[in-house]
């Protein structure tokens, strides 16, 4: 094989690789439609969408995604988050919390002893737009 053949078979090769490593990312579902058992929508507009979210001790939700927002926090909760990638974290949050929450995508599974019990508010449109 020639250098130019080398070459471009490379290109055509990282080219397929970001391709799918894009599309992988697009197929994250929305939480609510994925598990609505977990979320009720309580407000839906050009501007925000406000979740309210339920998590018992044990119950686990799939690979997700969430646009950047706050998150407030009525109950004692202790998660176990897992990213496409393959790392995990363990977060705890406390009863009247109140967290800025950046676009992010993961599973998570509740694995303390309490029922998880927040509320979402998702921004439409970008966290850099938010800030002007």
């Amino acid at each position: 094989m020639t250098k130019i053949a080398y070459a471009s078979a490379g290109l055509a090769a990282g080219i397929l690789l970001t391709s799918l490593a894009f599309a992988a990312q697009e197929t994250y579902e929305d939480p609510v439609k994925q598990s609505p058992q977990f979320y009720k929508v309580l407000i839906d507009n050009d501007q925000v969408r406000v979740l309210e979210y339920r998590l018992k001790p044990g119950e686990s939700e799939p690979m997700h995604r969430h646009p950047a927002g706050v998150v407030h926090y009525f109950s004692d909760a202790k998660f176990l988050s897992s990213s496409p990638d393959g790392k995990s974290v363990e977060a705890t949050v406390k009863a009247g919390d109140t967290v800025w929450r950046d676009e992010t995508t993961h599973a998570a599974v509740n694995i303390g002893e309490t029922e998880a019990h927040g509320i979402a508010v998702e921004l439409k449109q970008s966290a850099d737009a938010a800030r002007h």
